[in-house]
């Protein structure tokens, strides 16, 4: 299967946190299954990091070189995935939320996070 895991989910995988649930993990560890994390997960910890945001304790560059040495493929934004936002109803106000539901539907991957506001948008998400 392939997945592409939200902020947080990704966050808590690289660093083993007691966060991570274990319906995650399991995926996450799972040899046939593909994790991507996306380029809008790098770009919202930088952004929140920069913040001094408690719940980002790693850089962008940090948490990207850690996705990298995990094997995790990393998703590009494409002007698709952008434009796909606009067809998703408003459920949730987050933008980068919206990018990885839009860049799920689009790809399509299986989109893991633990916001059941995010995994009201698809069956294409999994609420773990």
């Amino acid at each position: 299967m392939r997945m592409l895991l939200d902020t947080h989910i990704a966050l808590w995988a690289i660093s083993d946190s007691p966060r991570l649930p274990g319906r995650a993990r399991e995926l996450i560890l799972t040899p046939a299954n593909r994790i991507s994390v996306s380029a809008a997960s790098v770009w919202e910890i930088a952004i929140k990091h920069g913040l001094g945001r408690g719940d980002m304790p790693l850089s962008g560059d940090e948490a990207l070189g850690y996705f990298l040495q995990s094997g995790y493929a990393m998703l590009s934004i494409s002007p698709q995935h952008a434009a796909a936002v606009d067809q998703l109803p408003p459920h949730h106000r987050d933008p980068f939320d919206r990018l990885l539901v839009a860049q799920a539907i689009s790809e399509p991957l299986r989109l893991l996070t633990q916001d059941p506001m995010v995994a009201s948008y698809s069956d294409m998400v999994i609420l773990v």
